[in-house]
């Protein structure tokens, strides 16, 4: 069976396997209808709006 010939360190493993943990931050647009900021391609939570129609009924907050 085929070994290999040196031990890979901590830091050269860990420095490789980094490059795949990278995350990004989703990108955020403005709601065409509220405004409010949200994911593209995604229901509004603000208002329950996608592609110009209400997809979501969202309650009002009675206070």
């Amino acid at each position: 069976m085929i070994e290999p010939k040196k031990k890979v360190s901590k830091a050269r493993r860990d420095k490789r396997r980094f490059q795949n943990s990278k995350a990004t931050a989703p990108n955020l647009v403005e709601c065409g209808h509220c405004h409010a900021l949200k994911e593209s391609h995604r229901v509004c939570g603000n208002c329950g709006y996608y592609d110009g129609r209400q997809v979501k009924a969202i309650e009002e907050d009675k206070k």
